[in-house]
């Protein structure tokens, strides 16, 4: 079993050596001769856990600064929908790759996906060592031949890592599928045993188109189709009111917040007041390039936090809780026994440079590297033990 001694690291304040046996962190603490099959000399790095990515459109990345300042339907609409029809797969091939290096880069080592031509993206994250959900796209429009398509990838799935890439099923929003696809989509996800993601209650538009066509809101809506569950994860949840959230945490719904997206297509801020209060699992996520317009969780993470503050209250969001959102809540929404520095977990790290001027003085490293830091500040990602 291969084994990675990490010498001299800043962890918790002090310098340590971690062992890493199997892809997890196996003991800490341990004298500088222990062997191993390699050696990670990180004197003047810290360590801390790596990012989780809960909403992406890795591919996406090919369309970013594409239909600039403009409303999400407009967008979606002139913009994103005619580029995406005369996309080819080396397109979204090469989107992914774009992605996966900006993440990785950027201490990243898990995205939840949603998009297109997945073939391509699994080949990509495959080769990449980082970890993936890739999402199946289930819209109306589909024809049945395509449906059967993405069915059979699902019923003859092997993951080519060995763990590091699961299948996800995404009926993609209440807008672009009825009733009886969440339905159905939502059977096939418990009796194949894998998560459930879609987009909800996205814009106040959204809702209200909600509320004319089926009398509901869209959280109620959903939950009166039976369709919301520990396995389920949507996408945004910015206009859900208390009884809405009380809902979601009830069925045990886990949430991908992804505030820059949200504020510069305008959709409204987060009401992380009634989200905390609930005691629903929220999770941090990036959304596409073409709507961020980056993929860096780092720079989600501050954002996130100003924009909770903004409201008037300062204690809102402690950095603590926010940097769990981003790594072990992540990393629990989708069943990745990972988002921690502990010994038993999944080696998923990031490595901090601690001379880089944006991380010193160094009271806080968390604070640090949420409030201040950058991509630059990284010195290695860390992927189920193995430098990515």
């Amino acid at each position: 079993m291969n084994t990675l001694l990490i010498k001299n690291v800043l962890h918790e304040g002090r310098k340590t050596n971690i062992l890493v046996k199997g892809g997890r962190f196996e003991a800490f603490d341990v004298v500088a001769d222990t062997q191993a099959d390699k050696i990670y000399e990180a004197d003047g790095l810290a360590i801390l856990p790596a990012l989780y990515n809960t909403h992406n459109h890795a591919a996406m990345t090919m369309l970013r600064g594409l239909g600039e300042d403009k409303p999400l339907q407009n967008w979606l609409q002139e913009d994103i929908w005619p580029y995406e029809e005369r996309m080819t797969v080396q397109d979204i091939r090469r989107g992914s790759e774009l992605a996966i290096s900006e993440m990785a880069s950027s201490g990243t080592v898990f995205f939840s996906d949603m998009y297109f031509d997945i073939e391509e993206t699994i080949d990509v994250v495959a080769k990449s060592g980082i970890r993936a959900a890739i999402g199946i796209t289930f819209l109306d429009g589909h024809s049945k031949t395509q449906q059967n398509e993405k069915l059979d990838l699902l019923r003859h799935w092997t993951d080519p890592t060995g763990g590091r890439i699961c299948l996800t099923l995404c009926p993609h929003a209440i807008y672009t599928a009825g009733s009886e696809m969440y339905k159905k989509v939502f059977k096939l996800s418990e009796e194949y045993g894998v998560k459930m993601h879609t987009h909800l209650s996205e814009t106040r538009k959204e809702v209200d188109d909600c509320l004319r066509e089926h009398g509901t809101t869209p959280v109620r809506y959903l939950d009166s189709l039976g369709v919301l569950g520990p396995n389920v994860i949507l996408a945004h949840c910015v206009h859900v009111d208390k009884e809405e959230w009380d809902i979601l945490a009830e069925r045990g719904v886990s949430v991908s917040h992804c505030p820059c997206s949200n504020m510069k297509l305008g959709s409204g801020r987060f009401p992380y007041e009634l989200a905390i209060e609930s005691g629903c699992r929220i999770t941090l996520g990036t959304d596409g390039a073409s709507s961020n317009n980056n993929l860096d969780l780092r720079e989600e993470m501050k954002f996130a936090a100003l924009l909770a503050k903004v409201a008037g209250n300062p204690t809102l969001l402690p950095v603590g809780e926010l940097f769990r959102w981003a790594t072990v809540n992540g990393a629990a929404a989708f069943g990745i026994d990972g988002g921690e520095i502990a010994a038993g977990k999944l080696a998923d790290a990031v490595f901090l440079n601690m001379k880089k001027e944006r991380l010193q003085p160094c009271h806080n490293l968390v604070s640090n590297w949420v409030y201040s830091a950058d991509s630059s500040c990284v010195a290695a990602t860390m992927c189920d033990g193995k430098f990515i």
